[in-house]
Parts: structure tokens; sequence; C-alpha cells
């Protein structure tokens, strides 16, 4: 299982985009006003259907942001929102809200330890490792090799896109930027509705 997760961790690490040039904060603030309308001015959105980017790491928010200009990442409401981005916009505004403090939110109490065992755990018969593993046990993510920060994170959109990742698994339109490792992909496709909505409200109330 070990040697598995660590050639897991290699392929995603090798799969993510290389850092771009390095981003400036506050240049990245005013570049991001035209965000603000969606993920809120310091990246911790109102609506739970957009992505609270607050805390995000900047290599996973870089690799994103390109993925959606590109188009290897489908995001119909973010559709012209990146055409313009130069390299060192993408920089500067992924340093911008990786230097602010994500919202804490909570779990469903009648669904956490669900959750929780998934998280920490995984589902050893299916062959699900724990998202801990890349995610860190307090959600807080693995910067430095492009794992995103969960924690505290709108279950309505990780749902989402775990669903989106299984939906790319099945053959379906969905997300699959996860590299050619495809472990999100491989991952949500082993998951129940019922255990992915139990993972997301724990990550929810995770505390990076």
């Amino acid at each position: 299982m070990k040697k598995s997760l660590l050639v897991m961790f290699a392929s995603l690490i090798f799969a993510g985009s290389a850092m771009a040039a390095e981003g400036n904060a506050t240049a990245g603030k005013a570049k991001a006003a035209a965000c603000a309308a969606c993920h809120g001015a310091d990246g911790n959105s109102a609506a739970p259907t957009f992505p609270k980017l607050a805390g995000q790491g900047e290599r996973y928010l870089i690799k994103q942001l390109n993925d959606i200009k590109s188009g290897a990442r489908s995001v119909p409401m973010m559709a012209g929102q990146t055409d313009n981005l130069s390299e060192q916009d993408i920089a500067d505004i992924a340093a911008f809200y990786s230097s602010k403090a994500i919202s804490t939110g909570q779990a469903d109490p009648a669904i956490v330890a669900k959750g929780a065992a998934i998280y920490r755990g995984g589902i050893a018969d299916r062959n699900v490792p724990a998202c801990a593993a890349c995610h860190s046990p307090s959600g807080s993510g693995m910067a430095a090799a492009g794992f995103p920060a969960l924690g505290g994170q709108h279950a309505d959109y990780t749902v989402a896109q775990l669903k989106a990742f299984r939906a790319a698994a099945d053959g379906r339109e969905g997300r699959a930027n996860d590299g050619d490792a495809m472990v999100m992909r491989t991952i949500s496709f082993k998951l129940s509705d019922s255990e992915i909505e139990a993972v997301a409200s724990f990550i929810q109330g995770l505390h990076p």
C-alpha cells in the first residue's frame, strides 16, 4: 500500500504543471477584482457552488487557471475569464488568494463520522486510499506538490467535483484534469453518492 501511494504521489507531481513566474500578492489583489463577484473579495465565496480560493496552494491554483484557459478543464461559468490572462497575471492572482485565510464551515453531524472514516482511513476493501494521504490530516493539502487544500471548502462544490471526476472515469462528460495517473477519477469512480456527500461534509468542517 505504501509503495502504491508513493507511485501515486510521484505521478501527480510530474503530472502537475511547472511553477509559473513568481507571483506578487499585492499585484494579484487588483487583478483578482473581477473574480470577487463569484469567489468573494478575499477568496471566500458566499455561494456554496462556487469554490473558496482563499488559502489554496499557488501551484494548484496556477494549474487550474491554466487548465481552464487551455480547455483541459471545462468550467462554463469561467468561459472567457482567463483568455487574456498572462503567465504573470495567473501567478499574481494565485499568490493573492494563497495569502488569504479560508473561512471555516460546519459538517453535518448525521454523516460526519462516515466522512471522517473515509477521509482518514479510506476504504480498504475497494482500494480507496485515505484522502488525508494527499490532502493532509488537517485538509491543508501539500502546496509544493500541487495537492489542493480541502479543509473548509463548501460541501456542495466538493460533491460536484467528485461527481465530475466520477463521470469522466465512466466515459461521460466530466472533469479529467487530474493527470495521466487519473488518481481522482479512479478514486471517485469507487465512491457512492452517499460516500461522496459524507466526505464532502467532513471536509467542509475541517480546519486547516
